[in-house]
């Protein structure tokens, strides 16, 4: 059981991605109303932004400013300021993201575009870091370099399964704004 719960606290994005679809599961199982493919994607992207993105980034930020030293550690880094600025950062990223789980298509697309930009960011360091460095640390090499990539990935995918009629340069008239 320790090993379990070790597995699931150290990997995190992966635990709260599981407990997000599982929520827009529950959501979809539970709701009234006909279920259309936008409304279950639309349920989904709701248990995603409030689990995946936002408790997860909350988690990280209380990781990365209350647990320094240990978040430091398990990617492979001594401690630095800069443990701090991921933890605010992150902070944000999941407040926003929990405002945004039942807001209008342009909030969702922020919340899920600043940690996307942010993952991916992190995930070419994690990158450089294996090849440069030949750091193989759980947290810069395992779980959270692949969740780094793939989460946005799930988030764009479902933002845009809630919302078909939305394309990139279109308002809700579907002409150019």
């Amino acid at each position: 059981m320790t090993a379990f719960l070790t597995f699931v606290l150290s990997n995190f994005s992966l635990s709260f991605l599981v407990i997000g679809l599982i929520a827009g599961a529950v959501c979809v199982w539970h709701g009234g109303e006909p279920r259309t493919k936008e409304m279950v994607a639309d349920r989904f992207l709701w248990g995603f932004l409030l689990f995946t993105l936002g408790i997860a980034y909350l988690y990280n930020a209380v990781m990365h400013t209350v647990f320094a030293e240990m978040a430091a550690g398990f990617i492979g880094w001594a401690n630095s300021p800069f443990q701090y600025e991921v933890g605010y950062a992150s902070l944000g990223f999941g407040v926003v993201a929990i405002l945004a789980r039942k807001s209008i298509f342009e909030f969702r697309l922020a919340a899920i575009l600043g940690p996307a930009l942010f993952s991916w960011g992190a995930a070419g360091g994690h990158l450089y870091q294996m090849i440069a460095a030949r750091n193989f640390a759980p947290g810069n090499a395992g779980v959270v370099f692949w969740t780094d990539i793939f989460i946005p990935v799930i988030g764009f995918v479902l933002l845009r399964l809630a919302y078909p009629d939305r394309g990139c340069c279109r308002g809700k008239t579907g002409s150019a704004e």
